[in-house]
């Protein structure tokens, strides 16, 4: 990531930290800040943002998708397959991002995936 980006990064994050303080349940800026931290490698922070969405908008695909990501960046590739049956399951049909998202690329290395690809894909 180039340098100029990375600066902007930091200083969109230290804007919408601000915000959340005031307003935590701000969706848009959880969003943003969620993306912020996954850009940044702050996976941690990210899974909780996203955590919280999920809390505010429970049966939404995308969250779940975002759940996903987070737990497979961090390793935890159990949590990531079930996160995203959930996804699948409320109507995330984006399988293509699924094939080809860095964020799940632990997840696809895992010998369950060619499995979970026949069960779920269409």
């Amino acid at each position: 990531m180039k340098k100029g980006k990375i600066k902007e990064f930091l200083y969109q994050k230290r804007i919408y930290e601000k915000i959340l303080e005031m307003k935590p349940d701000y969706l848009e800026v959880l969003f943003c800040l969620g993306e912020i931290y996954t850009y940044l490698g702050e996976y941690k922070k990210s899974l909780e943002i996203d955590l919280k969405i999920s809390e505010i908008i429970p049966d939404h695909p995308y969250v779940y998708y975002n759940l996903a990501c987070d737990y497979s960046l961090l390793g935890n590739i159990d949590e990531a397959f079930k996160n995203l049956k959930i996804a699948i399951s409320l109507g995330y049909e984006d399988f293509e991002s699924i094939d080809n998202d860095p964020d799940l690329e632990n997840l696809r290395k895992d010998r369950k995936y060619k499995d979970f690809k026949k069960k779920y894909f269409p």
